[in-house]
């Protein structure tokens, strides 16, 4: 049996703008948190092969090179690698050095895809949501990138920016697609509360009655944000990128291994302050959410924990959820006699307006329930 490595590197040199995710701008705390996934490892033990190592964030590659290898040494030490890992890197393109690229493939296990938060090819809009890099640096971390011999790489890119149109989104995937990446992420910009953007947006907002609810709006209406994602799919599509996941677009052979892990699911353990894990049937368990916490746990061999039994309500719902996300959709055969009615009957209607289909034993979403699809799934969960 295989399972996935997540380790979480929660340091960041500046927060984005709207960026809700547990993170941290203390720098100096990097060398006692490496000491700490380290020790982790070594306290969790696992029979399985790992086959694919995330090192996520914040910003991994605001680790010095040092703390990566030891890292990477670390995960080599603790677990059985397959041959062929899929090994990821999170990168911010201001990161990219030359001699942090070429560092890359001379790791204790060599990395050998990278995940690079681009974002927009547009200086202002960089500005504007926080971003310390510019369009000119994307260009040259994925020129470095490939010249120190990374073969396959990512691309994060966002939308529906306050005041873009169609034709700057249209740039955005152009400007992308010219850098010949191997995969594309894309994500609707969300403003999510506590964040700087989500305040910006209240004070903006302010003469609004709801003015809690007008800040959580997003900056373009949901018509824009259609069209924008099928402009989207049509760009890549015509690119030879496959449409595999809601979000996720790779060339043939280039799907992320770790991700599609989560969406079929695969067992994973999570490493680091506020990560996962899973056990790959009922068994979920998260870290602290906090960096002196978790490193004083992990020092004293007893890491801050907690985790949950999961229903079998639960467990439905994490299936069909994941399931449907993926260009596979849902195998029926699956589910339970009873789960497979209950299913059937809930998705009648968004099969009969269109939004779904059954096919070939499968459940899945059509190109018009792919934008909506959260409002299908959520009518398809157990309560």
């Amino acid at each position: 049996m295989s399972t996935s490595l997540y380790i979480h590197i929660p340091f960041c040199k500046r927060r984005c703008y709207y960026c809700a995710f547990y993170s941290t701008t203390d720098l100096r705390r990097r060398d006692r948190y490496t000491d700490a996934l380290c020790r982790e490892m070594a306290l969790r033990p696992t029979g399985d092969t790992v086959d694919t190592v995330y090192i996520g964030g914040g910003t991994p590659s605001q680790l010095t090179t040092a703390q990566t290898s030891r890292l990477l040494e670390a995960v080599k030490r603790s677990y059985r690698l397959a041959a062929d890992a899929e090994v990821t890197i999170e990168v911010n393109p201001d990161d990219v050095t030359a001699a942090f690229a070429a560092s890359l493939s001379a790791m204790p296990i060599a990395v050998n895809r990278v995940s690079m938060g681009a974002q927009t090819m547009d200086d202002e809009r960089l500005r504007q949501i926080g971003r310390r890099h510019d369009a000119r640096q994307v260009v040259q971390a994925v020129d470095r990138l490939r010249s120190a011999g990374i073969g396959n790489i990512s691309v994060d890119l966002m939308y529906g920016f306050e005041g873009e149109t169609l034709a700057d989104w249209e740039h955005d995937i152009d400007a992308v697609l010219a850098l010949g990446p191997d995969h594309l992420s894309a994500y609707c910009l969300t403003l999510e509360e506590g964040t700087p953007l989500y305040e910006r947006s209240k004070r903006q907002k302010a003469i609004a009655t709801e003015p809690a609810e007008a800040a959580s709006a997003p900056y373009t209406t949901e018509e824009q944000q259609r069209a924008m994602y099928y402009l989207l799919t049509d760009r890549l599509s015509a690119a030879g990128f496959e449409h595999y996941e809601i979000s996720n677009f790779a060339h043939p052979g280039r799907r992320s291994r770790h991700n599609s892990g989560y969406w079929s699911g695969k067992p994973y353990i999570g490493i680091g302050a506020a990560a996962h894990s899973y056990d790959g049937h009922r068994r979920r368990q998260w870290n602290v959410s906090d960096i002196e916490r978790y490193m004083a746990g992990v020092e004293a061999g007893t890491p801050d924990t907690d985790g949950e039994w999961l229903t079998a309500a639960d467990s439905y719902n994490d299936h069909v959820m994941l399931s449907l996300r993926t260009s596979e959709g849902l195998l029926l055969e699956s589910l339970t006699a009873a789960e497979r009615a209950y299913v059937l009957r809930q998705a009648g209607r968004y099969v009969g307006d269109g939004l779904m289909a059954v096919s070939d034993g499968r459940l899945r979403l059509s190109r018009e329930g792919l934008f909506v699809s959260d409002m299908i799934m959520s009518d398809l969960m157990q309560v």
